[in-house]
C-alpha cells in the first residue's frame, strides 16, 4: 500500500491595527526604554471551505484559520473562545530601534520559546504552552510603521508520520471514518458546553456507541487505544490532505510521554465552528497515522531529548523575513495628530521626568483674557504641552498690524474690518490640531476708571450680560491667563479668579522688558501666615496690584499713537508667553498647586539670584518662582518675591468680601467711583496719614552761609 509524509501546514499571522494602537501605548506609558518580553494572547479558528461560484457548483476554496492578535492580547479577552476557537499564549517583544530589531539574536529567541514548550512538556505533562508563539517587533512611531516577525515553534519528527495515501484524510462523518453523525453531534456538544476550551482533546468511545470528550492530559496508554480513542484538535488548516501546524507539537508530546504505545495514532482534524445544515457535510478530517514508511516504531530510549524545531513565518514574498504594517494610510487624521501631539511629551517621561504628571497638564482649563500678541504665542505654547481646552476672550477685531506679530492670524483676516480677534483665533488652532478644544468669545471686560452711563439702559444690561459670561468663564476654567494690553483691564478677572481660588498667570511687556508672575492664592481658612527673615508672608503670595498705593485708574484716553500701540521689541511676547505657559506648568507639577509657596535665596549665595533648587518652592521642572522680570537688553531674568498686601486693590480680603455679598453693584461702584477702591481698603487714609507724617516733620535749616 503506497504510503506519504504527513505535510502540516504552517500557521499564518493576523495582526488587528487595534493590537498596533495598544503597542503603541504601552510603548509610550509602560515599556519606554524597556525591551523586556510582554505576555499576550492569541486566537486562531479551524480552517474553513468557501463555495468558488466561478468554477462552478461544488467546487470549493479552503480558506485557512490565522492566528490573530488584537488589543485583547494584552488582557484576559480571549478566556473564553468561542466554538472553533483556539487561545495560544505568546510573547511580544519590541526593540528600540531597528538596528535592534535587525541584529537580534533570532535564533536564540526562537530555542528560548522552544525549550520552554519541551520543559512544560516533561514536567507538567501539560498541553498549555503546546501552540506557544513568539512575536518580536520594531514600531516606528513618527511614521506609525511596524516591523514584526512571528514565530511558531513546532518539533520535526524523525522519522516522519507517514499516512497512507489511500484513503488517506477522510472526511468526517462517512463510514470510512468510523464516525456517524449523531457521534460527530455529541462531540460538537460536549466541544461547545464544556467549561474548559480544548484546543487539543480525546474522542473515547464505548462498545455501546458511547461518546466522551476528555483532556489530552486524561491520556492513559493502558486504556486509550487506536480502536476506542481518537486524539483531537483545533485545525486550523482547510486543505484536505493537510492537517494544521498546532498538531505537530501534539504528536512531540504523546512520543515524549508515551513513546512506546504512539508510534500509531488516529486523529481528527477538528474543522467544524457550527453543525452541518442541510445535505451539507462534516468539515472534519480523520485520519491514522504511524511512525516511519514500514509503520514501525523508532527506538524510544531517547525521546525526552528535544526534538529540533522550525517556525519562523514567511513573509508576503514567500522568503524568511520580517513583514511590514503601515498603518499610517489607514488611520484618521485626527487620531494620528492626537498620538502625535503627545509623542514628544511621553518621551520626557522615558529618561528625563519619568514623574511629569502629563495627565494633569492635559485636563487643565485655561482661559485667555486677550487674544493678540501674548495670547497667540500662549496658546501655541499651551497647545505644545498637550492642553486640550482653551478659550480665548477679546472684544477686538483683526487690524492689518496684527498677522506679522500675532502668529494665529493671516492677511484675510483683516479684510473688511477684521474678524473677531477671539473666534478667529480658536479656528486658527483647530486648523493645528483638529482634536483641540477651542473657543472664542467677543467680549468686553468693564474696567475701574471707566463709568458705566446710565443711559441708555441697554449699556448697563449690557455690562451685567459681560460681567456674568466672565464669571461663568472663569468659574469652569482651572487657569486664567491676564494677557491684556491696559494694567486696569485686569483689576476684574483679578478679583473674580482669586474668590474663585483659580490660578492666574500674568504677563506684561515693556518695550525691552516684560513681567510674568503668578498671582499667589487666597489664604485656606484658619492658616497661619508664616513669616520669612524679612517679616514678609512666605506663602502667601501677592497679585499684580499688591505693590500700588493707588487704584487702578483709565490709562487709556488721552494717548498718543505709540502709546495706543503695544510697542515692544518683536521678540518679547514670545519669550514671555513661553515662560508664562512654563511657569504654569511647573506650578501644576507641584503638590500644593496654586498654593506653591516662592522658592527660598540659597544659604550659599543669598545675594546673587541664587535659588534652593530642591528646596519646597521646586518641582519636577524646577524653580516655581513668583514673580519674573525679563531685560532683554542685558539678557537677563530677575526673580522677585512679594507678599500678599492687606489693602491691595485686586486680591485683599475686603475686595472678595465686598465682590461676594454685594456682587454686580461692588463692581459698578469700582467702575464709576475713581476713589471708591481706595476707600475701600483704606488706601485714601494711608495715603493721607503719609501726608500728615510729612507736615508734621521739623526741617532743619541751617543759619547763615553762603547759597552754592
Amino acid at each position: 500500500m503506497a504510503q506519504t509524509i504527513v505535510q502540516f501546514t504552517p500557521l499564518p499571522s493576523l495582526t488587528h491595527p487595534s493590537f498596533w494602537h495598544k503597542l503603541t501605548e504601552l510603548k509610550l506609558d509602560v515599556l519606554k526604554l524597556s525591551d523586556a518580553e510582554v505576555d499576550i494572547t492569541a486566537t486562531y479558528r479551524v480552517g474553513r471551505l468557501i463555495e468558488d461560484r466561478e468554477s462552478g457548483p461544488g467546487t470549493f476554496v479552503g480558506v485557512g484559520g490565522s492566528l490573530g492578535v488584537e488589543e485583547e492580547s494584552f488582557g484576559l479577552g480571549h478566556s473564553s473562545p468561542a466554538i472553533g476557537s483556539a487561545v495560544a499564549k505568546g510573547v511580544v517583544k519590541n526593540y528600540n530601534t531597528i538596528e535592534e530589531f535587525k541584529a537580534a539574536d533570532k535564533s536564540k529567541l526562537f530555542n528560548e520559546a522552544a525549550d520552554k514548550i519541551w520543559k512544560s512538556i516533561l514536567e507538567t505533562r501539560s498541553t498549555a504552552l503546546l501552540n506557544t508563539f513568539l512575536l518580536i517587533t520594531y514600531a516606528d512611531l513618527k511614521k506609525y510603521r511596524y516591523y514584526y516577525w512571528f514565530a511558531f515553534p513546532a518539533f520535526t519528527s524523525s522519522p516522519a508520520w507517514h499516512i497512507d495515501a489511500h484513503p488517506g484524510w477522510i472526511g468526517a462523518g462517512t463510514p470510512e471514518s468510523k464516525l456517524s453523525d449523531q457521534q460527530l453531534r455529541v462531540i460538537y456538544d460536549q466541544l461547545h458546553t464544556s467549561k474548559q476550551p480544548f484546543p487539543y482533546f480525546l474522542i473515547r468511545s464505548s462498545s455501546s456507541s458511547a461518546i466522551n470528550v476528555a483532556a489530552i492530559e486524561d491520556y492513559s496508554p493502558n486504556t486509550d487505544t487506536n480502536e476506542t480513542t481518537t486524539i483531537g484538535f483545533i485545525d486550523p488548516s482547510a486543505q484536505p490532505q493537510n492537517p494544521g501546524w498546532p498538531l505537530r507539537n501534539l504528536l512531540a508530546y504523546f512520543r515524549a510521554l508515551y513513546p512506546q504505545s504512539t508510534s500509531k495514532l488516529r486523529i481528527i482534524c477538528w474543522r467544524d465552528a457550527e453543525v452541518p445544515r442541510g445535505e451539507e457535510g462534516w468539515k472534519s478530517r480523520v485520519g491514522t497515522i504511524f511512525l516511519g514508511p514500514d509503520g514501525v516504531s523508532a527506538d524510544g530510549s531517547n525521546v525526552t531529548t528535544r526534538p529540533n524545531a522550525v517556525g519562523w513565518e514567511k513573509n508576503v514574498q514567500g522568503k524568511l523575513g520580517p513583514r511590514m504594517a503601515d498603518l499610517a494610510p489607514m488611520m484618521d487624521p485626527v487620531r494620528l495628530a492626537n498620538q502625535a501631539v503627545d509623542l514628544n511629551l511621553k518621551l520626557m517621561r522615558w529618561r528625563i521626568l519619568p514623574e511629569l504628571d502629563l495627565e494633569k497638564i492635559s485636563a487643565t482649563k485655561c482661559l485667555l483674557l486677550g487674544a493678540g500678541t501674548l495670547g497667540c504665542y500662549v496658546a501655541r505654547c499651551l497647545m505644545g504641552w498637550g492642553v486640550r481646552t482653551i478659550s480665548f476672550v477679546d472684544s477686538s477685531r483683526v487690524s492689518f498690524s496684527n498677522p506679522v506679530r500675532q502668529p494665529l492670524f493671516k492677511f484675510e483676516d483683516c479684510l473688511n474690518g477684521g474678524r473677531p480677534k477671539a473666534e478667529c483665533a480658536a479656528e486658527r488652532l483647530k486648523e493645528v490640531w483638529p482634536g483641540i478644544n477651542a473657543t472664542g468669545y467677543t467680549l468686553s471686560i468693564p474696567m475701574p476708571g471707566h463709568p458705566i452711563p446710565a443711559s441708555p439702559p441697554s449699556v448697563l444690561e449690557q455690562t451685567k450680560k459681560d460681567v456674568a459670561k466672565l464669571e461663568e468663564l472663569i468659574e469652569t476654567h482651572d487657569v486664567v491667563y491676564l494677557l491684556m494690553d491696559s494694567r486696569e483691564s485686569r483689576w476684574l478677572p483679578t478679583v473674580i479668579a482669586r474668590a474663585k481660588d483659580k490660578l492666574v498667570m500674568n504677563a506684561a511687556l515693556g518695550f525691552d522688558s516684560f513681567l510674568v508672575m503668578r498671582h499667589g492664592a487666597r489664604p485656606e481658612q484658619h492658616s497661619v501666615v508664616q513669616r520669612d527673615e524679612l517679616g514678609g508672608s512666605r506663602k502667601h503670595l501677592g497679585c499684580y496690584y499688591c505693590n500700588d498705593i493707588v487704584a487702578p485708574a483709565d490709562s487709556l484716553t488721552d494717548r498718543t499713537l505709540d502709546q495706543m500701540c503695544t510697542v515692544t521689541r518683536p521678540g518679547l511676547a514670545s519669550m514671555a508667553a513661553s515662560t508664562a505657559v512654563e511657569l504654569m506648568m511647573n506650578v501644576l507639577q507641584h503638590p500644593q498647586g496654586i498654593r506653591a509657596p516662592a522658592p527660598r535665596p540659597s544659604v550659599t549665595n543669598p545675594l546673587d539670584n541664587q535659588f534652593d533648587e530642591h528646596g519646597e518652592g521646586t518641582s519636577v521642572l524646577g524653580l516655581i518662582p513668583h514673580q519674573l522680570r525679563g531685560y532683554l537688553a542685558q539678557f537677563r531674568n530677575l526673580h522677585i518675591v512679594g507678599a500678599a498686601y492687606d489693602k491691595c486693590t485686586g486680591c485683599s480680603e475686603t475686595v472678595l468680601e465686598a465682590y461676594e455679598s454685594q456682587g454686580f453693584d461692588m463692581m459698578l461702584n469700582a467702575f464709576n467711583d475713581p476713589k471708591y477702591l481706595e476707600r475701600l481698603t483704606g488706601l485714601d487714609k494711608l495715603y493721607e496719614d503719609g501726608e500728615k507724617a510729612l507736615e508734621d516733620v521739623d526741617w532743619v535749616e541751617e543759619e547763615g552761609g553762603d547759597d552754592f
